[in-house]
Formats: C-alpha cells, sequence, structure tokens
C-alpha cells in the first residue's frame, strides 16, 4: 500500500504540480494550502482525473488550524513542506512585516507542521519528511533577504531533524532545485524586472538562467522522481541531505 502523502501550498506551482502527479501514481494525496479555494480546486483536478485527494484550507503558521488538520486523522507517512512565498525588495526598503510573514511561513511553518506529524510516524514506524527548500537554500541573490535566509534555515532544521529520527525509519531531506517556471517564478521575473529595471527577457537570460550551464528551468517532473526516490525503502540511509536540482549550477 503506497504511503499517505500531506502537501502545504499544494494550491498551485510546485504544490499543485507534487500533488497531481503523486495521485495519479496512486497516493491519497492530503492537499493543503492558505487558500482554501485553491486548495480545492487542485483537489477538483486531481479528482476529475480519477485519483484520491482531500482538500483542507491550513495556515501552516497557526497551531489551532494544525490542530483541525489533524483532527482529519489522515494516516500521514509522507510529509511535504511546501509552502512559501517570495518577495523582491532591496534590503534597505525591505518591509518588516514581509520579512516576518516570509520567515514565520517556511521556517516556522515547516517546523509545527513537522512536530505535529512525527509522532503519528513513530506510531506508524515509517516517515518521509521531504522540505522544498531552493537553490538558494544554497546561495544567495540579491534582493531576496528574507527568502534565502528562510530556505538556508530549512536545510539546518532538516539536518537536526535527520539526528532525532535516526532511530526509526524515518527521514528528513531537502529538495533544493534551481527555478522551477511556475506562478511564483513568473511574478518574480515581474519584481525583478522592475526592480532591476530591465526587461522580463533579461531577467530570465541574464538573472534567473545565467548561473545555471544547462540554461534550462526545472520540470515539476523531475521534483517528483526526486520525491518518489526518497520516499521509497531504498533511501531509508538517505537522511538529513540535500538533494540539489540544479542544473550545475553550484558546481561552479
Amino acid at each position: 500500500m503506497k504511503p499517505t502523502i500531506l502537501i502545504t501550498g499544494a494550491g498551485s506551482g510546485i504544490g499543485r504540480g507534487l500533488a497531481v502527479s503523486l495521485a495519479a501514481q496512486g497516493h491519497f494525496v492530503g492537499i493543503t494550502d492558505f487558500r482554501t479555494e485553491a486548495a480545492q480546486e487542485t483537489c477538483d483536478i486531481v479528482r476529475n482525473q480519477g485519483h484520491q485527494a482531500e482538500a483542507l484550507g491550513l495556515d501552516v503558521t497557526d497551531l489551532t488550524q494544525i490542530s483541525q488538520m489533524l483532527a482529519q486523522n489522515w494516516p500521514i507517512s509522507v510529509l511535504i513542506n511546501n509552502a512559501g512565498l517570495q518577495c523582491i525588495s532591496t534590503l534597505e526598503e525591505f518591509p518588516i512585516e514581509k520579512w516576518d510573514l516570509l520567515t514565520s511561513v517556511m521556517v516556522k511553518g515547516t517546523f509545527q507542521m513537522t512536530q505535529a506529524l512525527l509522532p503519528g510516524m513513530r506510531e506508524r514506524g515509517f516517515g518521509r519528511l521531504i522540505h522544498i527548500g531552493s537553490i538558494h537554500s544554497l546561495v544567495a541573490s540579491p534582493f531576496k533577504s528574507a527568502y534565502v535566509a528562510a530556505k538556508h534555515a530549512i536545510v539546518g532544521f532538516s539536518k537536526t531533524v535527520a539526528l532525532e529520527t535516526g532511530n526509526c525509519d524515518i527521514t528528513s531531506n531537502v529538495l533544493c532545485p534551481a527555478y522551477v517556471r511556475t506562478a511564483l517564478v513568473e511574478k518574480q521575473i515581474a519584481d525583478q524586472a522592475r526592480t532591476r529595471n530591465i526587461s522580463e527577457q533579461e531577467v530570465v537570460e541574464k538573472v534567473m538562467l545565467a548561473p545555471c550551464p544547462k540554461k534550462r528551468f526545472i520540470e515539476i517532473e523531475e521534483l517528483v522522481w526526486a520525491v518518489n526516490f526518497l520516499i521509497s525503502p531504498l533511501a531509508r540511509n538517505i537522511t538529513g541531505q540535500t538533494l540539489v536540482i540544479d542544473g550545475g549550477w553550484t558546481a561552479q
């Protein structure tokens, strides 16, 4: 029997792509998002394709909502911490409320979801924690101070969880893709064009893909198969690691 998967931030982008693909492989997928209607939209896509999923509005920073999620009694064995957002701004002008929001969702939210679901994984004797990091978990870019700080923090958090779960069949790893062309990245293209005073095409060619020898965006399918490997029994000894899918960016 395939493990049940819960994905945060699955109302669009990477989360939606993972949900649709993993459900098509026979997994029951719990689809959560801060925007309830977006989570339901993803769920409808999955169900219309004949697969199993449930949708739930969930703010990963809110312990009350996390408790309500636990009350669904989904036997979650795989947690994909994907919820995230971006803000492009110079450091001097970076809004403090945006800094608080980004770090709260991506760092506190990852912590709280992991803390909530880890006991059930221990009881079932199996668990896979997959945190969606970024190339910016490893390197930095200008105008993304909160995002870079949060994504770096996720790597350290995952390593700590890996050490604390070394005595059972639970693993904790981070996927670090370079740019995946999603709605979030499309917005970044527009924001960076405005901040840098260049065209959107120049942002793609001279900013986003310039450090990448392959000169290609990452596809959702590449992330899906990385997830498939990490949740398999063959990956039981891969924990506390960062799996980098960056077209050679960090090889330089």
